[in-house]
């Protein structure tokens, strides 16, 4: 395929920081590839570069923070030549790619969620989507569609369910007066703890816990947006430890 114009569109949820989203390469050098780094929405793009040097076409532009929160996203891809509309959520960004070259020349397939091993250092380092897709439409196409009914060639590899599995987690919201307390392991030696949290207030209370015998305590909150842990241990003659993140 060459193309003057493209409209890409998808909506995904997923759990995952890190996943290919779509791909597609051709043989000039030509490339595009959305994918999740970090949490945040990536766009790589290149109409074409030349060996020299002189011509470097290679582009990308991220949006988006948090879309590991498993709600839904929207995104839309719009480009005319190298005129970019690129979409997340409502929140629109308009960008020009680099390089002189108009025309997006795709030889191979376009792969969703993942990118096919190629040899390259690229498509080795990059994790495949895990999550939910839904409403893909390429440039008038609508592949959930096709893919459902097969019509696909070439199809789909690996195992896909035309279903959105929710995850096997139990979520806590507290308010500003709510707490969770659980009895502790007095003959224990290790104090380990692990969650995940999503909150808007930039101050508030995680953890707190009393040691036994009177040795002290561990706290840990959030203070100006950081997360801050705070050991204090009568025993020692540095008897405080904080440390900030």
């Amino acid at each position: 395929m060459k193309t003057l114009k493209d409209v890409i569109s998808l909506k995904f949820k997923t759990s995952e920081s890190e996943g290919v989203i779509f791909h597609g390469e051709g043989q000039q050098g030509d490339y595009i590839t959305l994918e999740l780094k970090k949490a945040k929405l990536v766009l790589n793009l290149n109409l074409g570069s030349n060996q020299l040097g002189s011509i470097y076409g290679h582009t990308s532009v991220m949006t988006g923070s948090l879309l590991d929160d498993h709600h839904w996203h929207s995104i839309i891809i719009e480009r005319h030549g190298r005129n970019i509309n690129l979409t997340l959520d409502r929140h629109m960004q308009h960008f020009r790619t680099n390089g002189e070259f108009d025309y997006l020349d795709l030889d191979y397939e376009i792969t969703f969620g993942g990118m096919p091993f190629s040899g390259k250092p690229s498509s080795n380092s990059r994790k495949n989507f895990k999550g939910c897709m839904e409403s893909i439409n390429y440039n008038g196409n609508n592949i959930t569609d096709l893919a459902k009914r097969k019509k696909l060639e070439p199809s789909y590899v690996g195992n896909l369910s035309f279903s959105c599995v929710e995850p096997h987690t139990v979520p806590v919201f507290f308010n500003a007066t709510s707490y969770l307390e659980v009895p502790g392991r007095p003959s224990q030696d290790l104090f380990s703890v692990s969650f995940l949290f999503r909150t808007w207030n930039p101050n508030g209370l995680l953890v707190f816990s009393n040691f036994a015998d009177d040795l002290g305590n561990v706290e840990m909150d959030i203070n100006e947006g950081k997360v801050s842990v705070h050991i204090n241990a009568t025993q020692v003659k540095k008897n405080r430890i904080d440390i900030s993140s």
